[in-house]
Formats: C-alpha cells, structure tokens, sequence
C-alpha cells in the first residue's frame, strides 16, 4: 500500500489557508508547548549554495505533526528577475510519517514571522497600537502590513526606509487595505506607539532612550554583524525574545549591544505574565521551525485534518 504524497499549495493558497488571527493563536499554542519539550526544533542547518546563496535546513517534531522547511536563499537571483527565496514547508502524520500537505516556504515564513510580531502586540503592548513606526520596504514589510491591516483595521503606518522614492513606492502599492500608509523621514513621531524594525542593517535604525508606551519589536537582524536596535533602547528595556536558544547566535542587536543572556525572557514567558514590569519592553524575532509547525497546524485545522 503506497501514500499519495499531497500536492504542493501555491503561495496564494497557501496565504488563504493562514489567516493571521487564526495563525496567530497556533502560534502561542506553539510557544508554550516549545517552552515545555512539546515541540522538538533543533537550530537551523545552513549549507553552502553557489554564489553566496544558502540552503537552510529546519525540521520540528510534535505528538500531532512533524514538518520539515527547506528554503534555499540566492542572492544573486535578483539580477535574473527571479525570487531570492524559494523552498517547501513539509508536514508529515507524527504517528505514521504520512505527509499531509506541502506548503509555499516563502509564504509560511512571511506569515509567521509577521503573525509572531502581532502575538508580540498583543501580548506586551500597553494597549492596541494606534500608530506603528515601521523600519523596512521588503518582503517581511509587506507582511506585516498585511498583517497589521488584518488586525488592527484603521491603523495609521508610518514606513521608514534608506531611499524616499523606494518609501514612497511601496505605500503606493501597498495601500487600500484598510490602513493608511504614510512615507516618513526622520526620527519616529512621538504619537507611534509601536516600532517594528524589518532591515538586514549593519547599523542601528533607532536607538531612543525607551519609553514604556512604546512597545519595541525587532525583526530583520537575524546574523551577528547585523543591528537594527542600539544599546540604549535594548539596555533600557525588558528583553523578550521568540526563541532565546537561537538568538544567541543569531540576533546581532543583542550580541552587539553586549545583553545580559540571563535577562532574557521567552515569548512563552510573555503569553504568561512572567517577568513582566511597568518598564518598557523589546521584542526580539529570530524565529525558529516550532513556528512553522505552527503554521502547518493552522493549515491543516482549515481543511479539517
């Protein structure tokens, strides 16, 4: 008796099948059952591809599923008029090994890590946001507006980038989802309530003396050379991080910044009320495969399985 293996679901369907409130309550499921040996998620596996490009490698185990997201990352692509990113997310029956669906990797990652910010928001803001800073034009960008106009309709966005035209184009496209776009230059208002930084910068985008109205988030450096975030906002502020395991290695803004390890608390601390104060909070997402299991979870809860 052989297993037909499910075909692969485009980027749009995979898209419909993780509505980002939904995802985001597999998500804290997730982080609690990470926290608690539920979830089995070793660091990611990185391998060399021609033309500084990477295959990343990330499996995750559950008692319900394993998955397994294979993503390659080829820089060069830009220059062919091709994605930079490309690759699968797997899910398998834990008890039998039957795979169950195959999911678009660019997709589930974008949606994830944008899902994790908002359980992030929902969970350490003082209040639902009112106006968000956000740092960045990218793909993770474009998520999470998607993601913030999903959740929190009316918002107002203000975009921060490196080039104003680049800031201006990417509102244009991706405004009438129910939010307002705005293109800004300089410092953050003071009214944002919420910052979230999405570069790959070598240097810190913003580094204001923390306040506990404003609730930090940081999303794009994800290597040791890489900082969104100066000191004075990490040293000032309790530190929260998605997976702290991984962010040892991975988050430069806390690596450069010198963090205390030992202060650090999880996203699963954060669903659960420890260590938190009256002081402001930081966020830090590195993200890690118990989230793409998650998301996997939330795909296949939408048809049933």
């Amino acid at each position: 008796m052989t297993t037909a293996v499910p075909s692969m679901r485009s980027a749009a369907e995979t898209a419909e099948l993780l509505p980002f409130a939904q995802l985001c309550d597999a998500i804290a499921t997730a982080a609690r059952d990470y926290a608690d040996g539920r979830i089995h998620s070793p660091e990611r596996q990185v391998l060399p591809l021609p033309q500084n490009g990477v295959l990343l490698s990330m499996p995750a185990t559950a008692g319900d599923i394993g998955i397994h997201k294979l993503v390659n990352v080829c820089p060069a692509n830009g220059a062919l008029g091709l994605p930079t990113i490309h690759g699968v997310v797997a899910a398998y029956d834990a008890a039998t090994g039957a795979p169950l669906v195959i999911l678009d990797g660019p997709t589930v990652t974008g949606r994830r890590t944008a899902a994790v910010s908002m359980l992030a928001i929902r969970t350490l803001a003082r209040r639902p946001p009112h106006r968000v800073a956000l740092f960045g034009t990218g793909k993770q960008a474009a998520c999470h507006v998607e993601a913030l106009a999903a959740l929190y309709p009316g918002l107002r966005v203000d975009v921060h980038g490196r080039n104003d035209e680049g800031v201006r184009n990417f509102c244009r496209q991706h405004g009438g989802m129910g939010i307002g776009l705005h293109p800004m230059t300089g410092a953050v208002d003071p009214a944002v309530d919420v910052v979230i930084a999405l570069t790959t910068s070598l240097v810190p985008v913003y580094d204001e003396t923390p306040r506990p109205d404003r609730l930090l988030i940081g999303v794009g450096a994800f290597k040791p050379e890489m900082a969104e975030y100066g000191p004075t906002s990490i040293h000032g502020s309790e530190v929260f991080i998605d997976d702290p395991a991984g962010a040892r290695h991975e988050a430069g803004d806390l690596i450069q910044a010198g963090f205390d390890w030992t202060t650090g608390r999880s996203l699963a601390d954060a669903l659960e009320g420890r260590g938190m104060t009256d002081g402001p909070r930081l966020f830090k997402s590195v993200g890690c495969a118990a989230w793409d299991l998650a998301a996997a979870r939330c795909a296949l809860g939408r048809f049933g399985v």
